[in-house]
């Protein structure tokens, strides 16, 4: 039986989508809970509240104009944490297939969810991490970056998964 190499294309690309995705999802998690609000600057002592933050990126969500101001207070409250959870799975490495099919799901929900926005050209911030930023053609660009590395990611976990690992003892016959 043939050992296949400890380090290849689908491997690197594994641990590439790994590192950037696991590290993009744990930053805009807790970005979106603790960035400082800009449009409270004046009340330095809210700056730093959670609470407001979410409340801003509460916000930001309705401004897509998809789902109710409920759903975008649930989407506020939740999104930051499922964020940092995904993140941290996605980096340690454990159940690798699930963590990054749900990192694609979501992925492509948010390149969806950008990509409607920006083609009815609505003047809104991307809510993708805590301060704002200006909905742009370059934001559309970079989610759809970043899901096409976590589809390779995914589509490649599962391949590897179906070989034998490169430092496991072959079978003697």
């Amino acid at each position: 039986m043939m050992q296949s190499s400890p380090f290849n294309t689908r491997r690197a690309i594994i641990w590439l989508g790994r590192l950037v995705l696991g590290g993009i999802f744990i930053y805009a998690g807790f970005s979106k809970l603790l960035m400082p609000n800009n449009h409270l600057w004046p009340m330095f002592v809210l700056k730093f509240s959670i609470s407001m933050n979410i409340s801003s990126f509460a916000q930001q969500v309705e401004s897509y104009k998809m789902i109710s101001h409920e759903a975008s207070q649930v989407v506020a409250q939740t999104l930051p944490f499922v964020e940092i959870v995904l993140g941290l799975l996605l980096l340690i490495g454990w159940r690798l297939r699930i963590w990054a099919t749900a990192i694609t799901a979501i992925m492509a929900g948010f390149l969806a969810v950008v990509t409607r926005a920006y083609l009815l050209h609505m003047d809104i911030n991307c809510g993708c991490f805590g301060t704002p930023e200006k909905l742009t053609g370059m934001t559309v660009v970079r989610d759809g970056a970043f899901t096409v590395l976590a589809l390779l990611m995914t589509v490649f976990a599962f391949i590897e998964a179906r070989k034998p690992h490169p430092w496991s003892t072959p079978e003697k016959a």
